[in-house]
């Protein structure tokens, strides 16, 4: 099988990020984007998923981490665009259910080529109104999952099943599950001769 990495760089105004990727890594992770919080998140995904990431940004941070934190979540999405090629053979969908102390997260996705994320769904529950001391928060991360969902092609749907107030342990189990269940989409199938798709072709 063909090695599956990327590697993107993405230069604006706003940031300067490069991002590599290998799909079929051992989950080690190089982080450094300024926000210690996605930082941490994003090593738990790479480790959960067996991915190999490293992301290096600079943004301006000085203004606030809106920018920073979207577009290294449009740079990792194009990362697995890029890896994946005509994603032949892929499993394509993948689920994960975890636990952290008193927070289940679930995450249900399907890389169908119709990027498309809402927003986490708390399941009727009231939403925790919590940010982090660095200013992090359920609207920073729901910017990241969007970014990453439409510019891979992904459906990624996000439900916390119970909550915590503090965020951390909410977000935590949702990272996890995110890199368990792309982990189980990108894997290849040998009985799948071709693209999972009746219509011959995942954009």
């Amino acid at each position: 099988m063909a090695k599956r990495m990327a590697t993107i760089k993405r230069k604006t105004k706003e940031t300067d990020i490069t991002a590599t990727l290998d799909i079929d890594g051992s989950g080690k992770a190089k982080i450094k984007s300024g926000i210690g919080l996605l930082d941490h998140l994003l090593e738990l995904f790479a480790f959960h998923g067996l991915f190999d990431i490293e992301v290096i940004a600079e943004g301006d941070l000085k203004v606030d981490i809106h920018h920073t934190n979207e577009d290294i979540g449009l740079v990792l999405g194009e990362c697995f665009k890029k890896a994946l090629d005509d994603k032949k053979g892929i499993r394509r969908f993948g689920s994960a259910s975890v636990p952290m102390e008193d927070v289940v997260a679930e995450v249900v996705l399907d890389i169908s080529g119709r990027g498309f994320f809402e927003r986490m769904d708390f399941g009727g529950l009231v939403r925790p109104a919590s940010t982090n001391e660095a200013g992090y928060s359920f609207d920073y991360a729901n910017h990241f999952f969007e970014s990453f969902a439409k510019r891979l092609g992904m459906n990624l749907s996000i439900r916390l099943l119970s909550t915590n107030p503090d965020l951390h342990t909410n977000l935590e189990p949702v990272f996890k599950a995110f890199g368990i269940a792309l982990d189980a989409a990108t894997q290849i199938d040998k009985r799948r001769k071709g693209i999972p798709s009746t219509k011959g072709i995942i954009d």
